[in-house]
C-alpha cells in the first residue's frame, strides 16, 4: 500500500520539473561514476605518501566495488520502502561525508583501515544513491518518453567514467587528496537541484526484509571477493573457490528464503518474464566488457603505448564518443520500437568493434585504434539504456527502485567476473610472451619463467614489489627488452578484447531471445490509479 504519492507521476509532472529532477539525479550518481576510476589514477600518490603496499592499495579499491555489490539490491528495496527521494538525500549524504573522511586520512598505522572503511562506506552511499536516483528518473518521466530521458542519464553518467582519469591526473598534481574532496560541490549541486525539483516520495508501507538483506549482502560480497582476489590468491586457491562456491550457495539460500517469505527484499517472479530475464543477460555480458575495459584499455595505453595517465584517460575518450552518441540513439529505438531492436545492433556493433580493435593493438598506435574503440563504445551504448529501461518498466507492482536494485546487482557482478576472468587471462598470456622472449635473449627457462612472472604481475597491479624483477643481469635483460616487452603486453591484451567481443556475441544470441514489444507502454495505460495498481503483465505479485 502507498503511504503518499508521487508528485509528477508519469504524465503529470510538469517538464521543468522533469528536467531539474534529471539533472539533479544526474549530478548525484556522477560522483559513484567518477569515483570508480579517478581512484586508480591516484594510486601512486596515496601508495607513496601513506607507505600502503600494492596489495594493500588493491583492498582500498576492492573495498568500494565489494559494497556496491553487497549493498545495490537493499538500496533499491529502501528507495521503494522511504521513498526514492529520501533514500537519494541519505546516499548522497554518506557518499560525500565518506568521501570528506577518505581524504582526511592520517599518516600511521592506521592508514589502510581507515581508508578501507570510509571507501566501503562510499560503496554503500553509492548502493542507496544509483537505484534510488533511477527510480525518481523512471517516476517522474512518461512512458513514452522515459527512453529518452533514460539514455540520456546513461550516457551522461557514463561518460563520466571517463572523466575520472583526466580529472584524477589534474586534481593529484595538486594533492591526491583532492580526488575525494571533489566530490563535495557535485553533492551539494545535487541536493540543492533535488530540493527544486519538487519530487514527491511514493512509499510502501511494508516491512523490511532484514534476513534477505544479510543473505544477499554476505552472498555477493564474498563471492565477489573471490573473484577480485583470484588473481592474487590464484584460481587453484582454496581460499578463491571458498569464496566463490559459498558466496553462491548463500545466493541459493537467499531465493529460496525469498520465495518464502510474506514480504522479500526482492519478488523473484519478475524473473518469470522472459523479457526481463532477456534484459538481464544482456546486461551480465555487456558488463563483462564494458567496467574491465577502463582497467585493460587505460594500462595498455601506457604500457604499450607509452602513454601518460592523461593521455590515456584521452585514449578512452574515443570509447566514450561512441558510447554518448549511440546511447541517445538507443534512447530513441527503444520508445519507437522496444528494446530488442536495440540490444541486437549493440552486441552485434560491439562484438565487432571489440574484434576489430584487438586486432590493431599490435599496431602500437593511438591513432589507428580510434575508430574501432569509437565502435565499441557505440555497441554498448545502444545496450545499456534499452536494456535496463526495458528492465525498470517490466517491474512488478511499480517497484522501479526494486528492480533498479536488481540490474545495478546483476551489472556490478558482471564486471567483477569480467575483471577476475580477463585479469587470469592477461597475466598468463603476458608471462607466456615475456618468458618466450627473454628465452630468445638467452635467459636460462627457469630464470625466464621467474622474471616473467614477475614483470606480468608488476604491470598489471597484482605485486607488492613495485620493480619489475630485480637487479643483475636478468633484470638488464629485462630492461633492454623493453619494446618487445611492450609489444607481448600488447599482444597479449589482444586475448583480452577478444574475449570482450565473445561476450557480446553470446548477448547477441541472448538478444534474439527477447519478444519484443513495448510492454511497459502497455502496463502504464492499464494500471488503475495510485494504490491500485496492476502487477506488470497483469500476474499477481
Amino acid at each position: 500500500m502507498y503511504t503518499k504519492q508521487q508528485a509528477g507521476a508519469p504524465g503529470g509532472a510538469s517538464a521543468p520539473s522533469q528536467s531539474v529532477a534529471l539533472a539533479a539525479m544526474m549530478f548525484a550518481v556522477a560522483m559513484t561514476f567518477i569515483d570508480q576510476t579517478i581512484v586508480s589514477i591516484a594510486a601512486p600518490d596515496i601508495v607513496s605518501e601513506l607507505g600502503l603496499s600494492a596489495s594493500g592499495m588493491q583492498w582500498v579499491v576492492n573495498a568500494y566495488l565489494l559494497a556496491l555489490a553487497a549493498f545495490f539490491a537493499l538500496g533499491g528495496r529502501l528507495a521503494d520502502l522511504f521513498g526514492p527521494r529520501r533514500v537519494v538525500v541519505v546516499g548522497t549524504l554518506v557518499f560525500v561525508v565518506s568521501s570528506v573522511l577518505c581524504g582526511c586520512v592520517p599518516r600511521g598505522d592506521y592508514a589502510l583501515a581507515w581508508l578501507v572503511v570510509f571507501r566501503a562506506t562510499q560503496g554503500l552511499g553509492a548502493a542507496l544513491l544509483f537505484p534510488a536516483a533511477l527510480a525518481v528518473v523512471v517516476a517522474v518521466f512518461p512512458v513514452e518518453r522515459r527512453g529518452r530521458a533514460l539514455a540520456l542519464f546513461f550516457g551522461v553518467t557514463g561518460a563520466l567514467t571517463a572523466v575520472g582519469p583526466l580529472l584524477g591526473g589534474w586534481l593529484t598534481d595538486w594533492t591526491w587528496r583532492a580526488i575525494f574532496w571533489v566530490n563535495v560541490p557535485v553533492a551539494i549541486v545535487a541536493l540543492i537541484l533535488t530540493a527544486l525539483a519538487h519530487v514527491s516520495d511514493r512509499r510502501r508501507d511494508e516491512p523490511l526484509d532484514v534476513r534477505g538483506a544479510a543473505l544477499i549482502a554476505i552472498g555477493m560480497g564474498v563471492s565477489v571477493l573471490g573473484f577480485q582476489q583470484a588473481s592474487a590468491w590464484g584460481w587453484d586457491s582454496v581460499l578463491t573457490w571458498v569464496c566463490i562456491v559459498g558466496g553462491l550457495a548463500v545466493l541459493w539460500l537467499f531465493c529460496r528464503y525469498e520465495l518464502r517469505t510474506a514480504h522479500p527484499l526482492v519478488k523473484l517472479a519478475v524473473f518469470r518474464d522472459r523479457a526481463f530475464v532477456v534484459d538481464g543477460l544482456v546486461l551480465f555480458f555487456a558488463m563483462l566488457a564494458f567496467v574491465p575495459l577502463f582497467f585493460f584499455a587505460s594500462v595498455y595505453a601506457q604500457v604499450s603505448l607509452s602513454a601518460s595517465p592523461n593521455q590515456a584517460a584521452l585514449y578512452l575518450l574515443y570509447f566514450f564518443v561512441g558510447f554518448a552518441l549511440a546511447s541517445q540513439w538507443g534512447g530513441r529505438i527503444l520508445d519507437k520500437r522496444g528494446a530488442r531492436p536495440a540490444m541486437k545492433a549493440g552486441c552485434l556493433v560491439g562484438a565487432v568493434g571489440f574484434a576489430l580493435w584487438a586486432g590493431k593493438l599490435t599496431d602500437l598506435s593511438m591513432h589507428d585504434q580510434w575508430p574501432y574503440a569509437a565502435l565499441s563504445g557505440a555497441g554498448i551504448g545502444f545496450i545499456l539504456a534499452p536494456a535496463s529501461t526495458d528492465a525498470v518498466n517490466r517491474a512488478i507492482d511499480a517497484s522501479y527502485g526494486e528492480v533498479t536494485g536488481i540490474t545495478q546487482t546483476i551489472r556490478n557482478y558482471a564486471a567483477s567476473v569480467g575483471l577476475a576472468v580477463f585479469g587470469t587471462l592477461l597475466t598468463h598470456s603476458m608471462t607466456d610472451n615475456v618468458r618466450d622472449t627473454l628465452e630468445s635473449r638467452g635467459v636460462p627457462s627457469a630464470t625466464a619463467d621467474s622474471a616473467a612472472r614477475g614483470v606480468a604481475e608488476a604491470i598489471t597491479g597484482n605485486a607488492d614489489d613495485q620493480q619489475l624483477t630485480g637487479s643483475g643481469p636478468v633484470a638488464r635483460t629485462v630492461e633492454q627488452a623493453m619494446s618487445a616487452i611492450r609489444a607481448d603486453f600488447a599482444e597479449a591484451n589482444q586475448w583480452v578484447f577478444y574475449g570482450m567481443a565473445i561476450a557480446l556475441g553470446v548477448g547477441y544470441l541472448c538478444a534474439l531471445r527477447h519478444p519484443g514489444g513495448t510492454i511497459g507502454t502497455e502496463r502504464d495505460e492499464a494500471a488503475p490509479a495510485p494504490g491500485g495498481r496492476t502487477p506488470a503483465g497483469g500476474r499477481p505479485s
